[in-house]
């Protein structure tokens, strides 16, 4: 299992909006950068990530897993790009924040830290455990409590 992160808008695409769609899940279209849509081919259907708010919040706010493997994304006129389809798990008991991030020594590698504008990047196994603790969400998936 590989785990990941996914920045979004809160005005354009908030957690609260992810958790509403349930079961079904949301696609992950509008991503334009050849890094992260690398990083989504990449993805399997059990792979789980990190919903984060960019801007003004700049937190974690819950989990999510991969329930639909890349294809292409019906917003891209140029069919160079593609999406995955990702359904939330759980919502942080506490929203961790990048400064509480870059405050950890342990994460000082994590690419959220060194890339922080990259909408889609990997997270490693031992930064999602510790991520996880921090946030008070269950590392292996299996508690579902966003919806």
């Amino acid at each position: 299992m590989a785990y990941w992160l996914f920045k979004s808008e809160p005005g354009n695409w908030s957690w609260d909006d992810q958790c509403a769609r349930g079961k079904k899940g949301e696609h992950w279209d509008g991503v334009r950068n050849f890094l992260a849509n690398k990083q989504m081919k990449n993805m399997k259907c059990g792979d789980r990530g990190f919903f984060y708010h960019s801007v003004n919040e700049k937190r974690i706010m819950g989990t999510v897993e991969i329930i639909k493997e890349h294809y292409p994304d019906h917003t891209d006129e140029t069919g160079r790009f593609g999406m995955v389809d990702i359904v939330a798990l759980e919502s942080a008991e506490k929203f961790i924040t990048l400064a509480d991030i870059k405050a950890e020594e342990k994460l000082a590698d994590m690419v959220l830290v060194n890339n922080s504008r990259l909408s889609v990047q990997p997270v490693t196994a031992s930064e999602w455990k510790f991520v996880c603790k921090m946030a008070g969400l269950d590392p292996s998936g299996k508690t579902q409590t966003a919806f």
